[in-house]
């Protein structure tokens, strides 16, 4: 991608060369899984993320577009939306291989990760995160994604800069959602299982979680 080998010369000799020794997108997840979810307001740029060693799901899906478009993909992202004042949203780097999509995250939950690149659809993998997409009151609170919003349509600073991505950000949370599920199904919703919530909450932090960080 056009200014990647900006962004590069912009980074310290050892942490190019971990951005370069990224060669997968199973390197590139690795990688996200490697840092700490610090759900903190700050977005950061890729290079920041590099450079402080920490990330939440923005600026992780953000980087994780970035590096991917290295390897030859369009550097894509989409929102996971839940219902208003139950859930953090959730960012997804997407990618595709023979038509198929995947993507990438950093979540605080290990459900909230990866999806291999299996899925016909935007929907089918969006609709493969509903079941493990709940609250810390166990409600199951997806209901909608956004289409794909493609960096490569921004000025090259967000690879860089903050305020390249609160350009990101101001426009990705404009987007208005496909809904998943309609009101009357949201109404008949059961809640997570007890086992089913502490297998998806295995090593999460809940210092960041949604309802219990506090307020900034």
């Amino acid at each position: 991608m056009r200014n990647l080998s900006e962004f590069e010369s912009r980074l310290p000799s050892e942490q190019r060369r971990r951005f370069r020794a990224l060669t997968s997108p199973a390197e590139i997840q690795a990688y996200l899984d490697s840092l700490p979810y610090i759900a903190e307001e700050l977005d950061r740029s890729p290079l920041r993320v590099m450079t402080d060693g920490q990330c939440h799901c923005l600026d992780g899906g953000i980087f994780a577009a970035l590096a991917l478009s290295r390897l030859g993909y369009p550097p894509l992202i989409l929102d996971l939306r839940p219902e208003p004042g139950k859930d953090d949203d959730h960012v997804l780097a997407l990618y595709r291989v023979d038509g198929l999509w995947g993507c990438l995250a950093k979540s605080n939950y290990p459900v909230l990760r990866s999806r291999e690149p299996v899925y016909r659809s935007l929907r089918e993998l969006a609709m493969s995160y509903f079941d493990f997409y709940f609250s810390v009151q166990m409600e199951k609170s997806l209901r909608g994604y956004t289409r794909p919003l493609d960096l490569s349509r921004f000025p090259p600073d967000w690879m860089w800069d903050e305020a390249g991505i609160a350009r990101i950000s101001k426009r990705l949370y404009s987007l208005k959602p496909v809904p998943l599920i309609t009101p009357a199904s949201a109404t008949r919703l059961s809640p997570a299982d007890e086992r089913t919530y502490k297998a998806a909450s295995l090593g999460v932090d809940f210092n960041w979680v949604y309802g219990v960080r506090p307020n900034p």
